[in-house]
Order: structure tokens, then C-alpha cells, then sequence
């Protein structure tokens, strides 16, 4: 059984932090408007207008001056941006006061859950006639139509408070698969795509995200495929623990714990929008 400590959350938060700023640094080589400013050990990252990677991610475990804090909020209201912090619940207490205090309100949760790969058998090869999982995709637009299309359906799941246009996530999903690290994976049917998802790897932490499953094919073992070959592939470069983002109470938060995750902690998200 997986036991969460603050250390272990420390680790994670701090991966999530350099998957947010890989995207800024593939903006930043392009000339792009983006920036990710060192926050307490973490990041607050922008990545343009409506871009669901605006957030304050990896903090709660140093420090952080009130000075700090101000020149944050001041960087996005330059941009007329909200300001969304990310902030485990294994975090520093006074953190989420202080905030409260600088007139951040709650306004979701995330669950963290982690997959012991050194420990826990993998989850069992779903029985689908004519399903293979690839990651030899040349066609990253072929992988973001297909990503894009099944998030458009969320099946009936409690959902994120924030729903963002199509054109920034095919950016931030285009951005995804440019940066270091990042893994691309397709589910075919009979060599029509169904579902897709992606892995990246920071340490001994492999992050699975942006997976999806098109309307259609549902019900027939689509995110269990790609949700074993990730977890597959993980293990087999090393890596001690899987980790994935869910929404609580969501088919994906149901699915990853039928599959073997555990639940590591919540996030609580925290917003303070622009004056």
C-alpha cells in the first residue's frame, strides 16, 4: 500500500512544476508570450491567453514573502489573468490561510493517485478484438484531433470548474508534444483511432496525462489498454511510481483505482481573479 508523506509530495508537486515549465520553455524558444517565475520552490507559469497551463503549481513546501506573492499577482494582471494555484493538501497549512487572506477563494479539487510499479502487478491486457496501443506516432495532429474530440464528451463525470476554447488546448496539446520527454500514444480499432494518451518521465516519477477515449468506443477497454502500456513502459525505464490527475468522483478517478491506483492526496485549487 502507498503511503503519501509530505516528502513523497514534495516530489511529485515538483514534477508537475517541470512539466508546466517545459511548456513555457518550448513558447519561450518560439518567441512567445510566457513566463515561469521561481515561486518557493515551485513555479507560477503563463502560457498565453485562455491557456489551461496558467497556474501557480509546486508550492507549499518553503517559504514564500508576501513581496513574492505581489510580484506574482502583479505578472498576471499584466495579462488580465486570474491567478490559479494548485496546492496539495500535504502542503503547509498557513499557505492556503495566507492566501485566503489575500482574497483567493476555493474553487475546485484534483485528486492525486499514485501506482506503486515496484510492487503492484500491472493491471490485465483488456480483451478487444483488433486493439493495439502504438507510440510510434509521426502525426502529433492526428493524436490531439483524437485526444480533443473525447475530452469534448466527458461521459457523464463531475467535471473541472474551468472549460477552456479549442484553440488553446490544441496549443498547449501541440506544446505537450513538442517538449522534452513527452510520450504520445494512440489506441486503434482496427487500425482506426479511438482513444490516446501520453507519458513523460522526470526522475523516478512517470506522469501519465491527457488521455481520452472517442465517444464511440467506449465501454471496450480503450483507457485500460493505454493505461497499462503507459504503466508498461514506465517500469520498464526504471520508474518507481506512476502518478495521475483526476477528478473526484469521476470515471477516471473510478477507472485508475480499478486498475490499481491509490488515492496519494487531494488538491485544492485556489483563485484570485484579476482587479
Amino acid at each position: 500500500m502507498l503511503f503519501a508523506d509530505r516528502d513523497l509530495a514534495r516530489r511529485i508537486e515538483r514534477a508537475e512544476c517541470q512539466l508546466s515549465c517545459a511548456i513555457v520553455n518550448v513558447m519561450l524558444a518560439r518567441d512567445d508570450d510566457a513566463f515561469a517565475l521561481p515561486l518557493g520552490g515551485g513555479a507560477a507559469c503563463y502560457t498565453g491567453a485562455a491557456s489551461p497551463m496558467n497556474k501557480v503549481i509546486g508550492v507549499g513546501f518553503e517559504p514564500i514573502g508576501e513581496d513574492e506573492w505581489d510580484a506574482v499577482e502583479r505578472q498576471f494582471a499584466a495579462e488580465r489573468c486570474s491567478v490559479r494555484v494548485e496546492l496539495s493538501t500535504l502542503s503547509d497549512k498557513t499557505l492556503a490561510q495566507a492566501l485566503t487572506r489575500r482574497g483567493y477563494v476555493l474553487e475546485d479539487f484534483e485528486n492525486v493517485l499514485g501506482f506503486d510499479l515496484a510492487g503492484v502487478r500491472l493491471p490485465a491486457a483488456p480483451d478487444t478484438a483488433g486493439l493495439a496501443v502504438t507510440s510510434e506516432d509521426d502525426d502529433p495532429l492526428a493524436w490531439m484531433d483524437v485526444v480533443i474530440e473525447g475530452f469534448r464528451h466527458p461521459d457523464g463525470s463531475p467535471q473541472s470548474s474551468e472549460s477552456f476554447p479549442d484553440e488553446a488546448l490544441r496549443q498547449v496539446y501541440a506544446d505537450f508534444a513538442a517538449s522534452q520527454g513527452f510520450v504520445r500514444y494512440l489506441a486503434l480499432v482496427d487500425d482506426v483511432a479511438a482513444g490516446g494518451g501520453a507519458l513523460r518521465i522526470s526522475g523516478d516519477i512517470a506522469q501519465l496525462c491527457g488521455a481520452s477515449t472517442l465517444l464511440q468506443f467506449r465501454r471496450r477497454g480503450i483507457q485500460s489498454a493505454l493505461l497499462r502500456r503507459r504503466l508498461a513502459d514506465a517500469r520498464a525505464q526504471g520508474c518507481a511510481l506512476a502518478t495521475v490527475t483526476t477528478q473526484p468522483g469521476s470515471k477516471s478517478n473510478h477507472n485508475a483505482l480499478r486498475q490499481g491506483f491509490e488515492l496519494l492526496y487531494p488538491r485544492a485549487v485556489l483563485v484570485k481573479m484579476p482587479e
